[in-house]
């Protein structure tokens, strides 16, 4: 029974909710019967890397999810042809519609067959869900006709007319396209409960903006963030040290569809500045990769916009290190150790020679400053990111819906690595005068991150916060990174490749090792029985014998390359975790053709399921984290229950 004045408090404001035994009890009813629902299927997805279409198909289809589901309804009665094409109707049913009409001469048959099929399809999605979640789902304009069929039962007698005429009546009054578009839509919505994206939606690929604009849309989504996310979110906040990396990486790629055409960040400045200072430079070292299909004057020009960008981000990144020493990457400061007369640079104790030794804005005096030239190319562009509005609000939907690490529903979710050290022990970090554990010191770094775009009143605070973002994006003990070292200007300057090499952090050595898994989640507060660590940021090389399972099956990599650039190294075009009621499937995916074809021909991403776990007792809602919070609201309402009937609150209605 509540006794303190608190609770009863609380009891008083829940009872403006519920403000009678009789809705106290029925949300009691409603609630409980929620719980005993199979649980919602959660997909887990990383490493997009700017691969718009052939993750959207991943979407659209459920990671081949979809296509089985089809196969075990319609086994007998569908043959292959007419089995994949319902699949394209479900996936693209805008663009598929047309053609299927087609290739028919009776219209009616075809939309009444097809809509017969979908809700058929729609039923068996809708029956995980409760009807008020499904109504939520439902689309305005057929919500009461879609609800009706639904739960209609055709089997009966009786109602056999009753259903028939409503699918008639939607056929003859011309909305049969719209409804069908309705019930694909639908069931795409159904498959997937939860999405969770384990980090790095951006870079490589062209499509990043557009893989956000569907994330920010969809019905429940989480962010993990990874390195080359935070290097976006510090870019939007104004870091002129992200911006640079930001340009650079995306002149590298020769893509610079994401910041012209996604967000119009203009390249003007850094184009004059190109051609002022390196327009007679050939710049060899900065041509630009993956770029065949650009003239060679194009290629060119990005060149020297390419190298003029590098040395800005050197400056810039050399100051950010001189003032910030907590970070302890002294190693990052090559410039003040370039000799230009000899042509030669000292790292530690070895000199090696420039490859590239044209660098007119560098002044030996103070290697670090800007010219005046580099500094203004800088404030208009970064003006130009702080104003983008579509950047803005993807960026702000990365805060809102993202965060370092999460643990759901049992599992830990992280991009990148807990910093580890060579000994195998988990790292802890001294920070001002406090010790911090791996989750203390995430904690922290994403406290920071969050100053660095939202503060506005402390400048000091913004500036260690925006520090902070461009720290995880490369220093040597970020969890987002994972490496010793992001090597820019050995890559760039020393021919030496051994300078070029990126140490990674001991935590991949010992991730494979199920005692280290285990410690990890403990860390987190996290059973290590039950639960398991879902990992992207470092491609599996399916083609070389690696497998994304490690530690016994604990830990679960789930990089697989779904940009071109990577697949060439893993064999395979991306993983998708799948977590249903009945436990854990991997889908790994085959490359994807086109969207195109995918709508005229019919060409699905082939994925291949392997099952990893599977429950003899079909997991529900009640063993879930928002069945744990479900519950703590029965409790609440039970707790008001009581104090209507001892007479501490009193009915309303």
């Amino acid at each position: 029974m509540t006794s303190s004045r608190s609770d009863l408090e609380y009891l008083q404001l829940l009872s403006k909710q519920y403000p009678s035994i009789r809705t106290a009890s029925t949300e009691i009813i409603n609630l409980s019967a929620i719980m005993e629902l199979p649980k919602g299927t959660e997909h887990f997805i990383s490493d997009i890397h700017g691969a718009d279409e052939a993750f959207l198909h991943v979407l659209r289809n459920g990671s081949g999810s979809i296509k089985r589901r089809i196969e075990e309804i319609f086994k007998d009665s569908l043959s292959d042809i007419e089995k994949q094409d319902l699949a394209t109707v479900i996936y693209y049913p805008e663009q598929k519609i047309p053609l299927a009409l087609k290739q028919t001469d009776d219209h009616a048959r075809w939309y009444r067959d097809t809509l017969f099929q979908l809700i058929k399809l729609c039923r068996v999605y809708s029956s995980k869900y409760t009807r008020n979640r499904v109504r939520k789902a439902l689309p305005k304009d057929f919500s009461y006709i879609i609800e009706e069929l639904l739960h209609e039962q055709e089997s009966i007698e009786n109602r056999q007319h009753y259903y028939a005429s409503i699918i008639d009546a939607i056929i003859k009054t011309g909305r049969g396209h719209a409804f069908i578009s309705s019930l694909a839509k639908l069931i795409q919505r159904l498959t997937i409960a939860r999405l969770h994206v384990i980090g790095d939606v951006y870079d490589r690929g062209p499509g990043a903006h557009l893989i956000m604009d569907k994330l920010i849309n969809y019905h429940a989504v989480d962010f993990q963030w990874g390195n080359h996310d935070i290097v976006w979110m510090g870019a939007a906040a104004g870091s002129e040290a992200c911006i640079a990396n930001v340009i650079r990486v995306s002149l590298r790629y020769a893509n610079m569809q994401t910041l012209e055409n996604g967000y119009a960040i203009s390249m003007l400045p850094l184009i004059s500045l190109a051609v002022d200072v390196y327009g007679d430079d050939p710049c060899v070292q900065f041509r630009p990769k993956d770029s065949e299909n650009f003239t060679e004057n194009e290629q060119q020009l990005m060149a020297r916009m390419h190298k003029a960008i590098t040395i800005i981000q050197l400056k810039l990144e050399g100051q950010i290190v001189k003032r910030r020493p907590q970070f302890k990457m002294k190693d990052r400061l090559q410039l003040q150790s370039i000799n230009l007369e000899k042509g030669e640079v000292r790292i530690e104790d070895k000199r090696y020679p420039l490859i590239d030794k044209n660098l007119p804005t560098i002044d030996p005096a103070n290697p670090y400053e800007l010219s005046e030239q580099e500094a203004l190319v800088m404030e208009k562009i970064c003006l130009s990111f702080k104003n983008s509005e579509k950047l803005q609000t993807h960026v702000r939907f990365l805060f809102s819906k993202g965060s370092m690490y999460l643990a759901y529903n049992g599992n830990l979710l992280y991009h990148g690595c807990i910093p580890m050290t060579p000994d195998g022990k988990l790292m802890h970090f001294r920070l001002d005068g406090q010790d911090h554990d791996p989750r203390a010191f995430m904690d922290r770094l994403e406290r920071l991150a969050r100053q660095g775009y939202f503060n506005k009143d402390n400048l000091e605070k913004k500036q260690y916060g925006q520090d902070t973002m461009w720290y995880l994006w490369s220093g040597a003990n970020s969890p987002l990174f994972g490496k010793s070292k992001m090597a820019t200007f050995e890559r760039y300057f020393i021919e030496d490749k051994s300078t070029h090499k990126e140490e990674m952090n001991p935590y991949y050595n010992f991730r494979t090792k199920k005692s280290i898994a285990e410690e990890i989640m403990k860390a987190f507060g996290l059973n290590p029985a039950e639960g398991h660590i879902i990992n992207g940021h470092v491609p599996v090389k399916v083609k070389k014998g690696e497998s994304p399972l490690k530690a016994g099956g604990k830990l679960l990599v789930i990089d697989g390359g779904f940009a071109k650039a990577y697949q060439s190294q893993t064999g395979i075009a991306g993983y998708t975790l799948i977590f249903n009621s009945y436990g854990l499937l991997l889908a790994a995916h085959q490359a994807f053709e086109s969207t195109q074809r995918a709508i005229e021909e019919g060409l699905d991403i082939h994925s291949s399921t392997q099952i990893l776990e599977h429950n003899q007792k079909r997991i529900r809602v009640c063993d879930t984290d928002d069945g744990r919070e479900i519950q703590r609201q029965i409790d609440d309402l039970n707790a008001l229950l009581e104090a209507y009937r001892n007479g501490s609150i009193k009915e309303m209605e």
